[in-house]
């Protein structure tokens, strides 16, 4: 089935709108039908933004949940210190399939998200806003909002903004890949941990966050820390952008308040009854079953409590008739094509994990699943960035959220039900041609020719290793670019000719034009 998501899906909300105010007036809210709907925005003191993204508890978006206050007061203790004008940057970076929310919002309410940005910076004296997007549509939106408002990246400025591409990949998205793009390397983790807030863009202090959370920041300046607070739960305030796809009738992106039952999201969006599973938080997240499902409403608290994470908003809801771990293994593969390979988890561990758990599908039995679980223990803790933990997490929720099935594959070989691929994944050829990133080869094997003997095991641990059988067992995964060198290597080696590389459709779809950068502006929006 894997029917990727569009861009801006169908957008719904419970309650009255915040964030998606004015989406029933218009497509997209130009600087114009912003005013006309948010109304002006005045500029408001560095002290005084951060006290009310604490009275209001607002939090990172992305799927961090960092507070936005005690970031903010610690870019602006480093400027003081430093004597250095900071950076603003909005993390526009949604390069995980499953969600949507902070593309919606660039496309449709780009203006909402630069009114928070602009705040910021003025309230911290900074004199550079970067906007990181990953997709044409977005780019698009954030280039055409930011000419309507007349900014650019011209010399003279009083403040300077531009735009920063990034491939649309999982780790594109983490804060350290985000400043290494827009400091012009590959977006891909550095290997070395560094707080954004102290160094940044070009060795600035950086205030770095999600889109979504710029945009609750001008909703909460403009209406206040008490209005803000009549919406939602005492303990986490507002409202919040989910992505509701898997297995439902009608994939979405929806406004909520928090508090709202996680079953009344579900049943909106057309889930199944009694869904099998549903995995929160997106793809580093965890599963929750169904009765978790009726104990739950869409806040952080109360997910936790559950055994889930609301994290970057995305819910995944999947139906009794499909193997779950059929589903797990797909993602499992995508998530280790998605690596950097720049350390040993990330690069060995995760396709080895994905490896494993096509093992135990495929009737591995104990020994199989046993050493899932120890290289699943291996990767956590241990990688320069958050994927190969985030992915760990998505592991063993797997193996602890679907037992039964688990022993239907480990001790009868299989669980009787077909794998209807409902999890949203990219169709193949997504990726920009950056290193790293996956090529669309896959390895392959002629079975009638191999012989055991493996060597290509030893040039490519990465993605191929020795079964109990003798025989090589090759990662699902495509080959990245980074190893495709070796793995041709592995190809010429091959006393019997049984290995090979196998070329996957490679077509992007053509990008369109974008606006030009220098159009005249059709006001400031700052009030």
């Amino acid at each position: 089935m894997n029917a990727p998501l569009p861009d801006v899906p169908e957008v719904r909300v419970v309650g009255l709108p915040q964030l998606t105010q004015g989406f029933d007036l218009v497509e997209r809210l130009d600087l114009q039908m912003h005013l006309k709907v948010h109304g002006p925005l005045e500029p408001m003191g560095g002290e005084r933004l951060a006290q009310l993204a604490e009275e209001i508890s607002l939090t990172g978006r992305g799927g961090a949940g960092f507070p936005f206050g005690r970031k903010l007061r610690a870019v602006a203790k480093a400027t003081i210190r430093r004597g250095v004008r900071p950076v603003v940057v909005v993390n526009g970076s949604e390069g995980e399939p499953a969600c949507r929310k902070d593309t919606v919002l660039l496309n449709r309410a780009p203006h909402l998200i630069l009114d928070g940005a602009l705040l910021a910076a003025e309230a911290l004296g900074a004199r550079t806003l970067v906007v990181v997007v990953t997709r044409n549509s977005t780019e698009v939106s954030i280039r055409a909002a930011l000419a309507e408002r007349g900014l650019s990246d011209r010399r003279g400025q009083r403040l300077r903004a531009r735009v920063v591409r990034t491939p649309e990949r999982m780790v594109s998205g983490e804060a350290s890949s985000v400043i290494r793009a827009v400091n012009g390397g590959p977006a891909i983790p550095p290997g070395r941990r560094e707080r954004a807030a102290e160094s940044g863009v070009g060795n600035a202090p950086t205030l770095l966050s999600n889109a979504e959370t710029f945009a609750q920041l001008a909703i909460a300046a403009r209406v206040g820390a008490g209005r803000y607070s009549q919406h939602g739960l005492d303990s986490e305030p507002g409202t919040v952008m989910l992505t509701i796809s898997g297995q439902v009738a009608r994939p979405m992106v929806v406004e909520v308040p928090t508090g709202v039952p996680m079953r009344y999201v579900l049943q909106l969006a057309g889930a199944p009854q009694t869904p099998q599973g549903v995995l929160t938080g997106g793809y580093h997240g965890n599963w929750i079953d169904s009765m978790a499902v009726d104990n739950c409403v869409i806040s952080k608290q109360s997910m936790a409590a559950v055994g889930g994470a609301l994290g970057a908003g995305a819910i995944l809801p999947i139906g009794p008739d499909t193997c779950p771990l059929g589903e797990a293994q797909r993602v499992a593969n995508w998530l280790a094509a998605e690596t950097a390979g720049q350390c040993g988890p990330c690069r060995l561990g995760l396709p080895a994990a994905a490896g494993g758990l096509s093992d135990v599908l495929n009737g591995g039995g104990p020994a199989a699943l046993e050493a899932l679980r120890e290289v699943t223990q291996a990767v956590k803790g241990r990688g320069v960035c958050k994927h190969p933990d985030g992915s760990a997490r998505f592991f063993s929720s797997t193996l602890s959220a679907f037992t039964d099935d688990l022993a239907a594959h480990v001790l009868h070989g299989g669980c009787g039900r077909p794998t209807l691929g409902t999890l949203p994944l990219p169709e193949p050829g997504y990726q920009e041609a950056v290193e790293s990133i996956p090529s669309g080869e896959k390895l392959a094997v002629d079975w009638t020719l191999c012989k055991g003997h493996g060597l290509c095991a030893d040039i490519l641990p990465e993605l191929i290793r020795m079964g109990r059988d003798g025989y090589p067992v090759l990662s699902e995964a495509s080959v990245p670019t980074h190893l495709r060198d070796r793995a041709q290597l592995a190809v010429r080696r091959c006393p019997e000719l049984a290995l090979r590389l196998e070329q996957g459709p490679q077509e992007r779809p053509s990008r369109p034009a974008l606006p030009s950068a220098d159009r005249k502006a059709l006001g400031s929006g700052r009030g």
